[in-house]
C-alpha cells in the first residue's frame, strides 16, 4: 500500500441495496481488496472496529454493514421480514451495490451462519472464508442432535429470545435502558463499554424487536441440501465461549472440502472480536494473504 493511500479513519457510510439504505463502517483504501464483515446479535458494525483498522493498512478496504434491523434505514415491520432468504440476500445485495465482484467474506456469530450459507451458494464470488465463534450450521446440527449432550444447554437462551414480547420485556428492563441486555453481555465476558454501546443502539424505537427477529424468522428448512464449503476457509473458536461447544467446533471440519484452518483462542469469551482483537485481527490478515 501507498503512503497516501494509509487510512486515517474509520469512515462511517450508508449503503444503498436491496430497497434498504445500510449504515456500516468501513476502512482501507477504495481500491483495496474487498472484504465483507458481518457482525451477530445483538453487535453493531462497531464489532468490527479493530479489525476494520487492521485490515485497512494492510491494504484491503474492509466494510462491516449495520445489518438489517440494525439501522433505521433497513428495518422491515414484519417478523417474516428477517427469514434466513432475506438475510442470505441482504449480503448478496450489499456486495452487489459495492461491487464487490469477488471479496473475502468474515463473519461472527448470526454473521457467521450467513457466511457459511453465502459461502456455499456462491464460491465463484467468496474468495476466501473467515468465521469467527460459529461453527457450520450442520455440524451445530449434529451436536445438537446427540453428539454433544450439553450443547442444547449451550444455546438454551435462543429459544427464550424467540418468545415474542417476553424477550424484550427481559432485555430491554423496567427502564426501557437495555439493562438486562447489559447484564446478559457482562455475564458472558463483553466488556462494559461494548455492552453499553450496543444496548444504546438496541434500545432505540423498535430496534431490539427487529434484532430478534432474526431468531423467530429462524428457518432451519434452509440447512436442506447444504454443500460442503469450498472456498478457503478459516474458523476460529474460543475456549471461554459459554454458547458452542468443542464438538461442534471440531466437526466443522467435516463440512470444508477446501482448504481449511481451525484456530483456536484458549480462554476467549464469544466476544472475539471486541475482546481479542490483536489476535483475531492477525488470523484475519495471515489467511487472507494466504489465500
Amino acid at each position: 500500500m501507498a503512503a497516501g493511500d494509509v487510512p486515517r479513519a474509520i469512515d462511517r457510510i450508508e449503503i444503498e441495496a436491496g430497497n434498504f439504505t445500510f449504515t456500516g463502517r468501513a476502512c482501507g483504501p477504495n481500491n483495496g481488496r474487498r472484504v465483507l464483515c458481518l457482525h451477530g446479535f445483538p453487535q453493531t458494525s462497531w464489532a468490527w472496529r479493530d479489525q476494520l483498522w487492521a485490515l485497512g493498512h494492510a491494504g484491503y478496504r474492509a466494510v462491516a454493514p449495520d445489518q438489517r434491523g440494525y439501522c433505521s434505514g433497513a428495518r422491515p415491520s414484519e417478523t417474516s421480514d428477517y427469514g434466513t432468504e432475506y438475510l442470505i440476500g441482504d449480503v448478496i445485495a450489499l456486495a452487489d451495490s459495492m461491487e464487490m465482484e469477488r471479496f473475502d467474506l468474515v463473519g461472527h456469530d448470526w454473521g457467521g451462519f450467513l457466511a457459511w450459507m453465502v459461502a456455499e451458494r456462491l464460491p465463484d464470488r467468496v474468495r476466501s472464508l473467515s468465521v469467527v465463534s460459529t461453527p457450520h450450521p450442520l455440524a451445530l446440527q449434529d451436536a445438537l442432535a446427540g453428539g454433544d449432550p450439553e450443547q442444547a444447554a449451550r444455546i438454551g437462551t435462543t429459544a427464550s429470545l424467540q418468545e415474542s414480547e417476553v424477550a424484550e420485556r427481559l432485555l430491554l428492563g423496567p427502564e426501557g435502558d437495555g439493562s438486562g441486555l447489559l447484564r446478559m453481555l457482562d455475564e458472558t465476558g463483553l466488556d462494559k463499554k461494548d455492552a453499553e454501546m450496543y444496548a444504546a443502539a438496541l434500545s432505540e424505537p423498535g430496534a431490539l424487536t427487529a434484532a430478534l427477529n432474526w431468531y423467530r424468522a429462524m428457518d432451519l428448512s434452509a440447512l436442506a441440501g447444504l454443500e460442503p464449503v469450498r472456498v478457503p476457509t478459516m474458523y476460529v473458536w474460543s475456549t471461554g465461549d459459554a454458547g458452542i461447544g468443542r464438538v461442534a467446533a471440531d466437526g466443522t471440519r467435516e463440512h470444508v472440502h477446501g482448504p481449511y484452518r481451525f484456530e483456536v483462542l484458549e480462554g476467549v469469551s464469544h466476544w472475539v472480536p471486541e475482546t481479542a482483537p490483536e489476535q483475531l485481527s492477525d488470523l484475519l490478515v495471515r489467511h487472507l494473504s494466504s489465500t
